[in-house]
């Protein structure tokens, strides 16, 4: 493969890891062109959190003055369906003080540092990639004129989501790389303040199986999500989202703040409605393709980290492509550095799935009585093991790209 330094890049999904990759190109020195299948871009979105890891890339991209932590201020209860009300804990108690915030608010982030001269093209998705050792001759389709034309570039990059169609262009069918845990998730905003709660506060309703959470901000409408086990995933998908949950939480009463939640949902305009699945792959690059973010990893919302893995994954490439002429070199480089720290958040991914759900009522119990434990040293203890504290501490507040790019420290992962 011939040296690269700088050239054309094909950034195809403008989702936070494709706009944070085509700032951070555009800052080495390449010129990006953007292509996103939606005919205009995204707003909105649901509860995420920026980890240390995130922070750090945040700040070498340029956004994190444009990012700020939404947490509400009032501490989070713990429900159940009878009406009983327990203090509770929130995500906003993990090591490192995660921000809490909206997807929305780092994909906007990311689009307001794009220099102008950024090209940006709508309705458009690559249907062919063919590639040779000197560039990439990528067919792209315009959905709305109905056209298509054939153009080269020195470097694609997809970053195109869960069900990318770079990665099946160039890996493979999505059977070979998808892989599903069992379990279901919806994700809504809700209008207003759930019955029961006060405005800005969060709760959690645990029953062996499924899980309601609500994620409450500061200064906007909170989020929920509902996650259940399913034994049979593909069936959740023949009826209508609300009927489905319904069936999934029933079919005992639901309670006050569930049943409005339902309710809610009934009427709300747009919900996310997906298995839960990670995407794992052996090599997340070939030739002058590489894929980041959910296209290349996605470690499932359990792991926490789809953002902070995004906005690093983007910052780490534009820092080994300046560190190295060779593609191949720089490609490689930057995935052994990336590699430990992603093969952690995906293998931890089960485990974290226990901050969400519980599995049995003895987890449950378990869960009710750890707020008032953690004042106990013993008790404490429990509760770090439980929420993955040191590994919180040790892989996702990590500032991964300042060790992976400094000369003095190996790129291998953490020790």
């Amino acid at each position: 493969m011939t040296d690269h330094k700088t050239g054309r890049v094909l950034v195809v999904g403008m989702g936070v890891s494709g706009l944070a990759t085509a700032g951070r190109l555009h800052a080495a020195g390449w010129t990006p062109v953007l292509v996103e299948r939606a005919p205009a871009r995204r707003s909105g979105g649901y509860f995420v959190a920026l980890f240390g890891a995130g922070k750090a890339a945040a700040r070498r991209l340029g956004i994190d003055g444009s990012l700020h932590d939404r947490a509400g201020d009032r501490p989070p209860l713990t429900l159940d369906r009878h009406g009983r009300v327990r203090a509770g804990a929130g995500l906003a108690d993990l090591p490192g003080k995660p921000w809490l915030m909206l997807r929305g608010d780092a994909e906007k982030a990311a689009y307001s540092a794009l220099p102008d001269d950024v090209e940006i093209r709508y309705s458009t998705v690559p249907t062919a990639i063919e590639q040779d050792d000197d560039g990439v001759d990528v067919t792209l389709r315009d959905t709305a004129a109905g056209t298509s034309v054939t153009e080269r570039f020195d470097l694609v990059v997809g970053a195109d989501g869960l069900r990318s169609t770079v990665r099946s262009l160039v890996f493979g069918p999505h059977a070979e790389h998808l892989h599903r845990l069992g379990y279901v998730v919806a994700a809504f905003e809700y209008d207003g303040t759930p019955a029961g709660l006060a405005p800005g506060q969060g709760a959690t309703l645990l029953e062996p199986g499924r899980s309601m959470w609500v994620f409450a901000f500061a200064d906007h409408n909170p989020t929920i999500m509902l996650t259940y086990r399913a034994d049979d995933v593909d069936a959740e998908f023949g009826e209508p989202p609300a009927r489905r949950l319904r069936a999934a939480f029933g079919p005992e009463p639901l309670g006050r703040t569930l049943a409005d939640v339902l309710d809610h949902l009934e009427t709300t305009g747009e919900v996310l409605f997906d298995s839960v699945e990670q995407v794992r792959m052996p090599r997340w690059h070939r030739g002058r393709v590489v894929l980041v973010g959910d296209s290349a990893w996605c470690v499932t919302l359990y792991a926490g980290m789809g953002v902070s893995a995004g906005l690093t994954g983007a910052d780490l490439l534009g820092a080994m492509l300046e560190r190295h002429d060779d593609l191949e070199t720089a490609l490689t480089a930057w995935e052994r550095a990336l590699r430990p720290y992603l093969d952690h958040y995906q293998d931890g991914a089960f485990a974290d799935r226990k901050i969400f759900m519980a599995d049995t009522r003895l987890e449950v119990r378990l869960r009710r009585v750890l707020p008032k434990l953690g004042r106990t040293k013993l008790g404490g203890r429990l509760l770090r093991r439980m929420m993955r504290v040191d590994d919180i501490e040790r892989f996702k507040n990590a500032d991964i790209v300042a060790g992976s790019t400094d000369e003095r420290t190996s790129v291998a992962g953490p020790a």
